[in-house]
Formats: C-alpha cells, sequence, structure tokens
C-alpha cells in the first residue's frame, strides 16, 4: 500500500452508470484525488483509437493512475483497495478474500443481469436480457440478500469491504427499473449504512443533472 498518486487518478466514466460510480465511490471513500472525465456514450468516444487503446473492449470505466492503465470495474477496486486501501477494504487472509470475491460474482451476475438490466431496458431501452428475464432474477435476488444482510452490518460482516462498494450501486437504483426495495428493510438498511460512510458520493438517479 502506499501513499496518495502523485497525480489525480483519470477517471473515465459516464454519469449515470453504475459500473463507473464504483470506482467514483471507492476513489472518493478512500480520499484519492481524482479527475473526472464524463464519456458520451453517443459522440462517438469509445470507438476512436485512443480509447480504444485503453479499453480494447469500447467500455467504461477506466482509470489512468501514472503508467498504469485499468479497465473493468471490479478489477480496479482492487487495485485501488491494494495499493491504496490496505486490507480493511481487501481482506489478505484466504476466507475473507474469498468473501469478497463471491459478491463480485453477484454483481457480475445475478445483479448485472437483474436489477442493472431492468434499470437499463426501463431508463435506455436497452436489452441487456428480456425485461422479463431481468424482473424474475431480481425477486429471486433479493430474498436472499435480504436474509444475508439481516444478520451483519455489510456485506461480509461489521466493516465495509469491496464487496459493498461492488454491489451497492445497482441494488441503489433497482427502483428505476421498475423493482422496488419496499420488502427488503435489511437491504434498506444496508444501503443506507453505505451511503453514511465518510466520503460517500451518490449516482445521480437517471435523467438528472450530475
Amino acid at each position: 500500500m502506499t501513499g496518495a498518486p502523485a497525480m489525480p487518478i483519470r477517471l473515465y466514466s459516464m454519469t449515470y452508470s453504475g459500473h463507473g460510480h464504483r470506482v467514483q465511490l471507492m476513489l472518493s471513500l478512500l480520499g484519492l484525488p481524482y479527475e473526472k472525465i464524463d464519456v458520451d456514450p453517443h459522440g462517438g468516444t469509445l470507438r476512436t483509437p485512443g480509447f480504444l487503446a485503453m479499453n480494447p473492449f469500447g467500455q467504461v470505466p477506466v482509470i489512468v493512475d501514472g503508467d498504469t492503465v485499468l479497465h473493468d470495474s471490479n478489477a480496479i477496486l482492487v487495485y485501488l483497495a491494494k495499493k491504496y486501501g490496505g486490507p480493511a477494504w481487501l481482506p489478505e487472509d484466504p476466507e475473507g478474500s474469498a468473501l469478497v470475491q463471491q459478491w463480485f460474482s453477484l454483481a457480475a451476475g445475478p445483479i448485472a443481469f437483474g436489477p442493472c438490466a431492468a434499470r437499463r431496458w426501463r431508463v435506455y431501452g436497452e436489452e441487456l436480457v428480456p425485461l422479463r428475464n431481468a424482473v424474475e432474477t431480481s425477486l429471486k435476488l433479493f430474498p436472499v440478500l435480504e436474509s444475508i444482510l439481516s444478520g451483519r452490518s455489510f456485506a461480509t460482516g461489521e466493516r465495509p469491504s469491496l464487496a459493498d462498494v461492488s454491489a451497492y450501486t445497482y441494488i441503489a437504483h433497482a427502483p428505476e427499473g421498475g423493482l422496488s426495495l419496499e420488502a427488503y428493510p435489511a437491504i434498506r438498511a444496508w444501503l443506507g449504512r453505505i451511503e453514511a460512510l465518510p466520503g460517500f458520493v451518490p449516482m445521480p438517479k437517471a435523467g438528472t443533472e450530475a
């Protein structure tokens, strides 16, 4: 783990990207200096040679930290935690590390194809999966998360970790996809605890100004 970067970290993101918000949230929670560069999804930037050199998949988020260029939100979270955050955010013991990885898998699986996909369909008309499938995935996911979070303060225990940062945004914005969290008090309490962390920054609701 090192101190603050010599120059602000550049974050290429989009205002309403939950994947990008994960990274912005982590940067802010760690108190790291950063410059957020908003990419217009319709402006062609993602297909330019310069951007594709940073991420050949043409997606945000991307960070540039000195000579280090990284894409993929969860991979970026790991980098930031290991370089600047320490084991409080990413445990070094096998069990603790594996518990965080379980939530990364949730973020890339049921969360991405559930509440994230429903939000993309309803807000942007983008079909990651059929809306019916996204709703069904979400309605299977939420009761499981409710049960897990009923017995702990944060995703993996009593302290926040990368697991919380990875899972937070698309769960918090599930109502934008037509998915109510009213029936899940433990999930809502967990969201509130994350939002109370020093350095928390929200992602604007879709259709609002940043």
